[in-house]
Formats: C-alpha cells, sequence, structure tokens
C-alpha cells in the first residue's frame, strides 16, 4: 500500500521525579539528606532510511512515546535516564508541526537524524535543596512534563526526472522501457495509482526516474489523482512531458500539452520553469504530422519522437536525458527556517482579577515552582513561600491591588493574602 502523507503524536518523554530520602545507618544518627536526582525524559527524533518509500508503517501506529526518566533514589543515586525514540521515515519524508505548518526537519539524506522534541528535565532530589538555614529539607521536585505534539509527514520522491503526463499517454511504458522498472501497464485510465521509480544506467552513470500517476485539468484543485502526487515533481530535477502525439483519446496533443503546464503552475509556479524534455509518444500512430511543428512553437523545444511500444526512440531520450541532467546541479534539500518548539519560560507570571475578587496568579514561573511544592511539607510550602517573595511575585500582587484579607490562588492552591 502507498501513502504518501500521515499524521502522528509525539510525546518525549517525563522527567524523573527527585527523591526524598535520609541516610540510615546503624550508629549515625541524623542522617543527612541523600535524595538523588530524577533521570532526564527521553528525545524523539527522525531518521531518513533507503529501505522504505511508503509512509504505511503510520496508517494505524499513530501514537509514539519516548521513555520517561527514572525516578531519583536514596544514597544520591540519580535516575537513569530515558531511552530516546527514533522514528524511521523514507528519504525524502518532510516534517511538519500540525498547529504552525512550521518545517521541523527535511529527511533529503539517508542516515540524517533529527531531534523533534526534548525529553523533560529531571526533578532534584531534596539533598539539592540542603542549605545553611535548611539541614533537612523534607521535600524533593517533581520531574518535568512534556507535551504531546501533532506532526504530519509528507513524502516527496527524491527522483531525478520526473514523467508528466494525461492518464495512457505511455509514461509507464517509457519508464519500464528505459529502466528495470516493472510498473503496473493496461489499456484504461489511472492504472498507475503512486509514483513508479526506475533507475536508468547510461556510459558509467545512472540516474533515477518517476513515473507520476496522471494529471488531469484541475489537478491543483484536487481532481483525479494529480492533486494526490503534484508534490512528488518537486523534488525532480527535470522534467519529461509525454504527450500523445496521435489524439488517439480523442484529446488535441497541443492543448494537452498546455493543459499540463497550467495545473503544474497552479499547483507550484516554481514547477513549470523546471527544464523539461518534451516527448511525442505513439509516433508510429501519428497521421498528421503537423503536429511536431505546432508542439515545438508552443514549447520552444524539439520533441522527440518515439513509440515506447516497439521501443522507437529509446536511445535518444536516454541520451537526451543524460545531456540535460549534466549541465543541472545536484538535487537539494528544502531551503526553511526549522521549526523547534519552544521550552515554556520559566521566569514570567501573569496576575488577573476574576469577577468573584480573587486574584490569580499564572505562568512558566508559577508551574516551575508547583513542581517543588508539597502541601503536607511544612518545609516545601516554606521554600514556596520564600521564592514567591525573591521572585518578585509578592511585590507584583501588592502592585495589582491585592489587600490583606484577599484570596490569592495559584494552580490547585488558595490562601489569604496577609501583608
Amino acid at each position: 500500500m502507498f501513502i504518501d502523507t500521515a499524521k502522528i503524536y509525539i510525546k518525549a518523554g517525563n522527567g524523573g521525579n527527585g527523591c526524598t530520602s535520609f541516610y540510615t545507618e546503624k550508629y549515625v544518627n541524623n542522617g543527612g539528606p541523600d535524595g538523588g536526582n530524577g533521570g532526564v525524559g527521553g528525545r524523539v527524533g527522525f531518521r531518513a532510511v533507503a529501505n522504505k518509500n511508503t509512509l504505511a508503517d503510520f496508517k494505524y501506529a499513530k501514537h509514539f512515546r519516548a521513555e520517561n526518566g527514572e525516578n531519583g533514589k536514596s544514597r544520591y543515586s540519580a535516575g537513569k535516564k530515558g531511552k530516546d525514540l527514533i522514528i524511521d521515515v523514507p528519504v525524502g519524508t518532510v516534517v511538519r508541526d500540525e498547529e504552525t505548518g512550521g518545517i521541523i526537519a527535511d529527511m533529503f539524506t539517508e542516515g540524517t537524524v533529527v531531534i523533534a522534541a526534548e525529553g523533560g528535565r529531571g526533578g532534584k532530589g531534596n539533598a539539592f535543596f540542603r542549605n545553611s538555614r535548611r539541614q533537612a529539607p523534607h521535600f524533593s521536585q517533581a520531574g518535568e512534563q512534556t507535551e504531546e505534539h501533532s506532526v504530519l509527514l509528507e513524502l516527496k520522491t527524491i527522483a531525478d526526472v520526473g514523467l508528466i503526463g494525461y492518464p495512457n499517454v505511455g509514461k509507464s511504458t517509457i519508464l519500464s522501457v528505459i529502466s528495470s522498472a516493472r510498473p503496473k501497464i493496461a489499456n484504461y485510465h489511472f492504472t498507475t495509482l503512486s509514483p513508479n521509480l526506475g533507475m536508468v544506467s547510461v556510459y558509467d552513470e545512472s540516474f533515477s526516474v518517476a513515473d507520476i500517476p496522471g494529471l488531469i485539468d484541475g489537478a491543483a484543485e484536487g481532481a483525479g489523482l494529480g492533486h494526490d502526487f503534484l508534490r512528488h515533481i518537486e523534488r525532480t530535477r527535470l522534467l519529461v512531458h509525454v504527450i500523445d502525439g496521435s489524439g488517439s483519446e480523442g484529446r488535441d496533443p497541443v492543448e494537452d500539452y498546455k493543459s499540463i503546464c497550467r495545473e503544474l503552475e497552479n499547483y507550484n509556479a516554481e514547477l513549470i520553469n523546471k527544464p523539461q524534455i518534451v516527448v511525442l509518444n505513439k509516433a508510429d500512430l501519428i497521421t498528421d504530422f503537423s503536429v511536431v511543428d505546432k508542439i515545438a512553437s508552443c514549447s520552444g523545444k524539439r520533441p522527440i519522437l518515439m513509440s515506447a511500444v516497439i521501443h522507437s526512440g529509446v536511445e535518444e531520450l536516454i541520451k537526451t536525458i543524460y545531456a540535460v541532467l549534466s549541465e543541472l546541479p545536484p538535487p537539494q534539500p528544502m531551503e526553511y527556517e526549522p521549526f523547534v518548539y519552544e521550552k515554556p519560560d520559566k521566569e514570567s507570571f501573569d496576575i488577573v482579577k476574576n469577577d468573584d475578587g480573587e486574584y490569580e496568579v499564572f505562568g512558566g514561573l508559577i508551574d516551575e515552582l508547583a513542581r517543588n511544592v508539597v502541601l503536607d511539607s511544612y518545609d516545601s510550602m516554606q521554600y514556596f513561600q520564600r521564592q514567591i517573595r525573591e521572585r518578585g511575585i509578592d511585590k507584583a500582587l501588592r502592585k495589582a491591588g491585592v489587600k490583606t484579607g484577599d484570596t490569592v490562588r495559584m494552580l490547585d492552591v488558595e490562601f489569604e493574602y496577609v501583608e
């Protein structure tokens, strides 16, 4: 099954929790805090592999989660780092963030690995919070929680040459006679339901050719199969525009040429500027050879006459393609500004006064401090209150108009403000 688009969900591992522990040993009184830190959560990344040519693996497997970091332990033992999750995708896959459309990675080269989501930080153990004033902290820090992200995968075939044209003009037959590819060939429209790739050997070199499924009028707007596969033309260096020169389908070859060019331009204006070789196939059935001059006039280049069925014109086509490719630069990955999932701002906070008169404090700083809060721990709440003063939250509350007796809410904690 050929699938070239997929939507998946990725989530890096959560950080492990810090440990609250005190050293205990026979004959040792009042052992100090020895709780270790939690491990960092595993990352999620993508790897380009050449042994895949479809995104069918993602038809049913939608959720990908890296391993969580291990919790810290006593004796200052840090938790184990979560195992990274690397997702294999075909070479040529473009990875996008669904919400913003930003490109996370263009998996253009085999073996490329791109990390898309970083794991959560591990929480600090209670040994970390020990100082000269707080000798025995009875609290530790929770691991950082990560968010799940929706990601779009889009496969764009990487080929040197793209065969384009209306259905049933002989593209698959041409691919079969110039390469070792064996696409399905039949005398009806849309025989080809997915791009077929073949390698063509010439002299001591080779180039790849992709047979792009038939375009029709309105393909750029979603008509027929063309809309689904136009993306595969974007990476090709050269287009071979195949036309039924005999008009055996009852269409005008010149209008066919113009129509396909319009669809390319409507989909992506840059496609019409790609180098093109025009082929008049089924030349053995042409009765009016004025079509050759007409095509040459509107395309600006002399078409190659061939009949793929009887292998006529094959050598000329291969040598022409090779000559044109020799003058073109090698294929290049997309130019883009890599999209990176932002880490929450752990220093900012906001204060709002609700309709019921309560003040609510929220933001990255509050979320970060909340990782240290243990409601039934006196030490933890003391640390939290001291951080509120030192980080300027107390001052900001007074500036916002809070007075003694007012209710202030932070996360799930409500308390009465006292000057």
